[in-house]
């Protein structure tokens, strides 16, 4: 699977995160990658005026780091987007 970035290639990693314990949200800050990750409090943030292309390369760097577990999703739309997503992150 390719990485592809359109608008619906980021709604799946925004469905990916809604169906995780993390919250995901967007907000303006200083952020030295782009992103900050509160593991505590497991909230996810992505500077909102990043375009298309550097939300999703964030987002991809955040699931890397956080090593989801497939089974913690109960959709298998999730769980498949998932596997694909962390093969093709491999590759680079």
């Amino acid at each position: 699977m390719g990485i592809k970035y359109t608008k619906h290639f980021l709604d799946k990693m925004e469905n990916l995160f809604a169906a995780s314990e993390y919250i995901l949200r967007y907000e303006k800050g200083n952020f030295k990658s782009g992103y900050c990750v509160l593991k505590d409090t497991k909230i996810v943030i992505v500077n909102k005026y990043f375009p298309l292309e550097g939300k999703i390369n964030a987002l991809i760097d955040i699931v890397n780091e956080l090593n989801f577990d497939t089974k913690d999703f109960k959709g298998k739309t999730n769980q498949d987007f998932l596997n694909e997503l962390r093969q093709t992150s491999l590759k680079f």
